[in-house]
């Protein structure tokens, strides 16, 4: 829906939003579903199998969990994320699920429209985010359960098209589907505008009582519930362009008290930043390298692909090249044994495609006497140094030894960086490591792991994979960890205003 049909917003340079969240992925509808009011309460009859758990929500049964102590909540839990909200929010909606168990979750939702809070959820695409651009032939690496969001149950989603979901792994566009239905069925469309691109998010130094009251126009009030108040602190200015039909860039410009950073990390595939990498026979994303064998365009090589990684996005592309045919050198910095590599995390029941990967990778290596094996080849503790015009990659092991290949192509998949050039310093500024580029592991926005903002940055939050929780069941913590940090702030700013205290300025 264009911002120029539904609001004014490109015509007023004074709309002030109390939070604008850009990127509209999981992490982004999630946070959208609850700042509308959504909220979780513990069921009537539900009991945690976590006891200790279980009695602290007993002691609170009649308030939402938003409304708790979310740091005595989490105290002691354990799981696969650093942060502890996100731990607790997921044992909260999958108990025990680390262990196995398909335990139902022990909350359940209710709509309380006066804990809406007005925000608009900015993204590129459909509501979705990068499930929408993913490689259509690999199935997930989590459960359907696992990826759904809070108040709709994947598997009742899918169950006119699917027998039988229950352990079931589910392919991404089924995937991205769900998220787009998901937005229109929990009636969050008013909240959305798709084909927005972001050019710069920048702090503002002034109060609104610096501006006519006259000039907050009453904008959209039908379609995202703002209402004229002068109790939003411009805090930031957000500028863009919107993409509409004929193809054109209508610029916009918005205000925000609030602004949360839901963007992924997907959108600028990391490099190698060596020679010739630049060379077209060079990849750097699964949707690249799928495009040419779709196409035909390694069908009847001789020579081997290169694939560089050691993650489950290089798993993939060697399955693919592995089911095409493609011989394959794969090429990974690590030792095999190496305790941090994802697949020692994987259980061979549930992932047998990545564990035959796995095997490959420990017993089909390199050596001299063997050379080349016929289909696969991996090189553990091997780096690539350069590309050359003729497609000859230059490989060297970690004691120094110099191999020299003929590819037919190569798929750098090494991991990827969120594109942040809309922030100040590409957001280096915001990372725990403030002199390199945010990443999902090796440099996370340092935050606040109780509300999610910020640590270098008030009024800014980020969650998802730009705070390390890559997987959808985690992300769901960042959006009550913000939404709970967001309501306090105006539970506090509205207890000022009945009190008659201050002069209207929050």
């Amino acid at each position: 829906m264009p911002l120029v049909e539904e609001t004014s917003l490109l015509e007023d340079s004074s709309v002030t939003f109390p939070v604008v969240i850009i990127g509209n992925g999981p992490s982004g509808i999630c946070l959208s579903y609850m700042l509308s009011g959504y909220r979780p309460y513990l069921s009537s009859e539900a009991i945690h199998p976590n006891t200790i758990l279980n009695s602290k929500l007993e002691e609170a049964r009649h308030l939402s969990i938003v409304d708790q102590d979310l740091e005595y909540l989490s105290e002691g839990l354990e799981g696969r994320s650093s942060n502890p909200v996100a731990v607790l929010f997921d044992t909260l909606l999958h108990p025990d699920a680390d262990f196995g168990y398909d335990y139902p979750s022990v909350l359940h939702w209710k709509l309380e429209q006066h804990h809406y809070i007005p925000h608009v959820v900015l993204g590129k695409g459909p509501p979705g985010g990068a499930w929408h651009n993913m490689e259509g032939s690999m199935l997930t690496i989590s459960f359907g359960s696992w990826m759904e969001l809070p108040g709709l149950k994947f598997k009742d989603w899918v169950s006119s098209k699917r027998r039988n979901l229950k352990g079931d792994r589910v392919m991404p566009e089924e995937i991205a589907r769900y998220y787009k239905h998901y937005v229109k069925v929990m009636g969050l469309q008013k909240n959305f505008r798709e084909n927005t691109y972001i050019t710069s998010v920048s702090r503002l130094y002034r109060d609104q009582d610096d501006d006519d009251d006259s000039q907050d126009r009453d904008i959209s009030t039908k379609h995202l519930q703002i209402e004229k108040s002068n109790f939003i602190k411009r805090n930031w200015e957000i500028r863009g362009y919107q993409r509409i039909a004929d193809g054109s860039h209508v610029p916009f410009c918005l205000f925000a008290e609030n602004v949360a950073l839901a963007t992924g990390t997907l959108d600028s595939p990391a490099h190698l930043e060596i020679e010739g990498e630049d060379f077209p026979f060079v990849f750097h994303s699964m949707p690249e390298f799928g495009a040419a064998i779709n196409k035909g365009k390694l069908r009847g090589k001789v020579d081997p692909v290169l694939i560089v990684g050691s993650g489950l996005t290089a798993a993939d592309a060697i399955l693919c090249a592995y089911n095409s045919n493609i011989p394959v050198i794969h090429v990974f910095r690590r030792r095999v044994t190496d305790p941090s590599l994802i697949f020692k995390q994987l259980p061979k029941k549930l992932y047998p495609e990545y564990h035959k990967v796995y095997h490959m990778m420990c017993t089909q290596s390199y050596s001299v006497d063997s050379n080349l094996l016929s289909d696969y080849t991996s090189f553990p503790e091997h780096h690539v140094l350069s590309f050359k015009s003729d497609m000859k990659c230059v490989l060297q092991s970690v004691s120094g030894l110099k191999k020299i290949f003929k590819l037919s192509a190569a798929v750098v998949l090494i991991g990827s960086h969120p594109n942040l050039s809309f922030l100040k310093d590409q957001g280096c500024y915001l990372g725990h490591k403030s002199s390199q580029p945010i990443t999902c592991k090796g440099n996370p926005v340092e935050i606040d792991t109780y509300t999610y903002e910020c640590i270098k940055e008030a009024n800014l939050f980020a969650l998802g994979p730009l705070v390390g929780d890559n997987f959808v069941r985690f992300l769901k913590g960042g959006a009550l960890g913000v939404t709970r940090c967001l309501a306090t702030r105006q539970k506090k700013k509205h207890l000022f205003v009945e009190r008659g205290g201050g002069d209207g300025i929050a």
